[in-house]
């Protein structure tokens, strides 16, 4: 029996992508997929090391698959965390055979690691989907310096795919959906001098090749006109705005655009275009500085704007970025107490919108047996439609809403 390994995956989809490509390597080089981590010859954790509490499940999991492992097993540590603290990992790991930073050759010989040069993982191939739905990271990096992200230190500068390179992907993938995934999606060209508009036609020439396209993280000052008309154009009317908060000069602190006002105006006028758009956005809470009005200013816009989706993070100080710099640290106990009064609100609101749709024909892409997704539910984490187990997964079917249950809701 040849080698087999093993990819466990944190955080975010763009480490999915990572993760898939790293799969087509391993294949390349003679590996079989595991169907069982203590099955595998070679475990790789494709870490996260974007706030403290991602670190920390990351290195929960690679304790735990460490003592999984079957005898003799190597393990591999790969991402974000390997990328930002190889050394560190390296000394405070001994269970760890190898840490591979982005571009290192995860697989290791039967006498020990590979001679192997670094290799793009951004422009790697990949395997079919094995999903109905797929992510296609777009560029890797960011060029913008926002107070809390340290991103930029160890993913580097935007580097966007050519359009090209990404479609080819597309077509090879095979997915009836794709989501198109980068740290700054709308900045998508502007480092190959094609102009900030290069995303629009990508969009559309995605669209003509799948049945859906869904565009995740889009900073809200970039969201121009002819951007919302390229989405709505998809039939797929979902928009995942990066807006973080909604005061100005907390905002401002973060080194980011726009405030309340500006972000009721854009959801108010797509809207207008599209009653049936849908929205999804984030927050931090807690950030330096952030006082009581701040909080209720982002109540008030949660409360009145009605986002389908949302997220709220506890602020977590990073080395290196601007934030670990600033005085107004708020106090941990007052952060929760704020994450918990916006989460119940959310929730609340997710629930009545869901509750709408009890009664109404849908159609649904049948993800796996028993769970299908509207164009208003994304991949992972969003809801999901409960559907009857005899629905041909990969396919569309048109299902009505029975009931709601919380985020998700059930078919017949």
């Amino acid at each position: 029996m040849g080698s087999r390994f093993w990819v466990e995956t944190l955080g975010c989809p763009k480490n999915q992508v990572d993760s898939d490509k790293l799969v087509g390597v391993l294949e390349a080089d003679g590996y079989a997929a595991a169907d069982d981590p203590t099955d595998a010859d070679l475990v790789v954790i494709n870490t996260c090391a974007f706030i403290e509490e991602a670190r920390q499940e990351s290195i929960d999991t690679i304790l735990a698959f460490s003592d999984r492992r079957a005898p003799g097993a190597k393990l591999v540590v790969t991402g974000c965390m390997a990328e930002r603290y190889r050394d560190e990992l390296a000394e405070a790991l001994p269970e760890v055979d190898l840490v591979a930073p982005f571009g290192v050759p995860v697989t290791i010989g039967r006498k020990g690691e590979r001679a192997v040069p670094s290799f793009d993982l951004l422009e790697l191939p990949r395997p079919p989907a094995t999903a109905p739905w797929a992510y296609v990271k777009v560029a890797e990096g960011c060029d913008r310096a926002c107070g809390f992200c340290a991103i930029p230190s160890f993913r580097g500068p935007q580097r966007s795919r050519t359009a090209e390179s990404i479609l080819a992907e597309v077509d090879a993938l095979g997915a009836r959906e794709v989501v198109l995934v980068a740290q700054d999606l709308a900045r998508y060209g502007l480092d190959q001098g094609q102009g900030a508009k290069a995303l629009v036609p990508l969009v559309a020439e995605v669209a003509e090749r799948v049945d859906r396209v869904r565009l995740l993280y889009l900073y809200p000052s970039d969201l121009d006109e002819a951007l919302i008309d390229a989405v709505l154009a998809t039939g797929v009317p979902y928009f995942d705005l990066s807006l973080q908060h909604v005061s100005r000069p907390l905002l401002r602190r973060m080194r980011r655009w726009g405030d309340d006002e500006r972000f009721r105006s854009t959801i108010a006028t797509i809207r207008d275009r599209e009653p049936a758009a849908i929205f999804r956005s984030n927050f931090i809470v807690g950030y330096p500085g952030e006082t009581e009005e701040d909080h209720d200013r982002l109540l008030a816009f949660v409360e009145d704007i009605g986002l389908d989706w949302c997220g709220f993070f506890a602020f977590s100080e990073e080395e290196g970025t601007l934030a670990a710099t600033q005085d107004g640290t708020v106090a941990p106990e007052l952060t929760a107490e704020r994450l918990r009064e916006l989460s119940e609100l959310q929730d609340r609101i997710t629930a009545e919108r869901r509750a709408d749709l009890v009664g109404s024909r849908v159609e649904v892409l049948v993800d796996e047996s028993g769970v299908g997704r509207t164009y208003r539910e994304a991949p992972e984490i969003d809801g999901v439609v409960l559907v009857a187990d005899d629905l041909p997964v990969g396919e569309f079917v048109t299902v009505e809403i029975s009931a709601s249950l919380g985020p998700d809701l059930v078919a017949t």
